[in-house]
């Protein structure tokens, strides 16, 4: 037989006791650390007693060579006595989390007694990841088969993907685009059609229902359909931290990491959910920096801006600010126009302008309520068989009119007196007690209770948690100041009337 036909032989029979190793190592290690390390795992057979082996990544390479390298060696040591080393290199082609396939299920020969010894400690770990950054991709040789330490009850697998799931209906094709929300939109298309990371990352922020899910899903959709080759998460900071969570719970987090560090859009939505939450917040720097260091993309939404989010790290502040922030404004009477105008011609049914002019300048809270209105009309029309004119629209919108109609939150007089001050939100709820800082504080305290019927202490809570009496003192401060002082008097006169138009 010549050295070629034996170098043939040589590796199918390779292959076949690979396929033998793999339900050795599901068993010691269990279905998630299966899963998560050796499914990924593709061999090409063997090279003068070596084994050779391919992972998708460096991070995959280190940590199997680092926590399994020895019982791979040592199992495939008893299946083939030839191989005397294994050789674990990268191959970025190959697939992160592929489907787990069949195992043939074979009679198993019986593995010799193991003798056991204590897991690597800290060091020896990063002895070892360091020795082989030194040496390339080579696992080297070891001695006798060494058992490995005792596995947790496996988690359930974390799922393919994390993604949630996209709404059809939100693409840019459907997006309204005005003077309100332009710039945020031309960034978002940017980025899909860079088909790169350009504004890393993309913080997009603004009031409730004011078009941030909209855009986020506008971005998922058409880079999964210009460019299915690049893998996207969309999800909620909500769902974010609780897969954390989880992978924390089951010991689990280096599945956590790979799977999220390994995406080349991630986006994240409503990340104010996780101010307060310091360990979420550190993983998720963390997860940040690993991928803007990749050049991958991150998308982020939240309802205030970096500089005002609450309880966030400044760390943490400090990177959301570094890309390119997009603010989305309230909408305009034009912009509302718009949308309804586009939503009843998506509908089919005849709107008769009046009525859509009469939603656009009475509903101006955001954009949900207004499409709201519009659906419920139509749906009235269509199921009593009432025409719809402008005495239908009051009679069927009469309570959602009445709310509208007088309806300013604590957050906007925050806004508002900050911009006409030149301070940040976050000044409103800091402790800081300087004039400059006090007394425009005193003057939203003011209206909030002129404008909202929000209790006193209420108010006192949206202002820092501070107490009602508080509150007290800064309406009559600011009465005392309105009756000595008339220029005060009309600057918060005015801040009251672009307030209530």
């Amino acid at each position: 037989m010549t050295t070629a036909d034996l170098m043939v032989k040589e590796e199918r029979d390779t292959v076949f006791s690979w396929d033998r190793i793999l339900p050795r190592l599901r068993e010691e290690f269990g279905e998630t650390a299966y899963a998560n390390w050796f499914v990924p795992i593709r061999h090409s057979g063997v090279r003068s007693g070596t084994l050779q082996l391919t992972v998708p990544t460096r991070f995959m390479r280190d940590w199997i060579m680092t926590h399994y390298g020895d019982r791979i060696r040592a199992l495939c040591s008893v299946e083939d006595p030839s191989i005397r080393q294994v050789n674990l290199s990268v191959n970025a082609a190959a697939p992160v989390q592929p489907k787990s396939q069949p195992v043939a299920q074979a009679p198993l020969p019986p593995t010799p007694p193991v003798q056991m010894r204590r897991s690597p400690s800290t060091s020896s770990v990063r002895d070892s990841r360091s020795k082989g950054s030194q040496q390339g991709d080579l696992l080297a040789s070891v001695a006798p088969p060494v058992a490995m330490p005792s596995v947790i009850a496996p988690a359930p697998a974390l799922p393919d993907d994390l993604s949630a799931p996209l709404d059809p209906r939100y693409t840019f094709e459907s997006f309204v685009t005005g003077a309100t929300n332009e710039f945020a939109c031309a960034a978002a298309r940017r980025i899909v059609d860079s088909g790169q990371a350009v504004f890393n990352p993309l913080f997009l922020y603004g009031g409730v229902g004011l078009g941030k899910t909209h855009l986020m899903h506008a971005i998922a959709h058409a880079i999964r359909c210009r460019h299915p080759e690049r893998r996207v998460i969309y999800l909620s900071a909500e769902k974010f931290m609780y897969s954390f969570v989880r992978a924390l719970r089951y010991k689990d987090t280096m599945a956590f990491k790979e799977q999220f560090r390994s995406v080349d859009v991630l986006m994240i939505d409503d990340v104010q959910f996780i101010s307060g939450k310091d360990t979420t917040q550190e993983e998720f720097f963390h997860t940040f920096n690993a991928l803007v260091d990749q050049g991958r993309q991150v998308v982020i939404s939240a309802d205030k801006s970096p500089a005002d989010l609450d309880d966030i790290g400044d760390r943490l502040r400090s990177r959301l600010s570094s890309g390119l922030v997009a603010d989305i404004h309230p909408t305009t009477y034009d912009l509302r126009l718009g949308i309804l105008s586009t939503k009843a011609e998506t509908s089919g049914v005849i709107v008769p302008p009046k009525v859509l002019e009469f939603l656009a300048h009475k509903i101006s809270s955001n954009i949900r309520e207004l499409e709201g209105a519009l659906t419920r009309l139509i749906a009235h029309a269509q199921l009593v068989g009432r025409a719809l004119s402008l005495e239908t629209a009051q009679d069927v919108l009469r309570d959602l009119l009445r709310a509208n109609d007088r309806r300013v939150t604590i957050d906007e007089i925050q806004k508002r007196v900050a911009e006409h001050f030149q301070l940040r939100v976050s000044d409103m709820h800091s402790a800081r007690r300087s004039r400059s800082i006090a007394r425009p504080r005193q003057i939203a305290m003011f209206l909030s209770k002129q404008l909202t019927s929000r209790s006193l202490p209420e108010i006192g809570r949206k202002f820092g948690g501070r107490d009602h009496t508080t509150v007290i003192h800064a309406v009559k401060k600011i009465n005392q100041l309105m009756s000595s002082d008339t220029a005060f008097a009309e600057d918060v006169e005015l801040l009251r009337r672009m307030l209530e138009t």
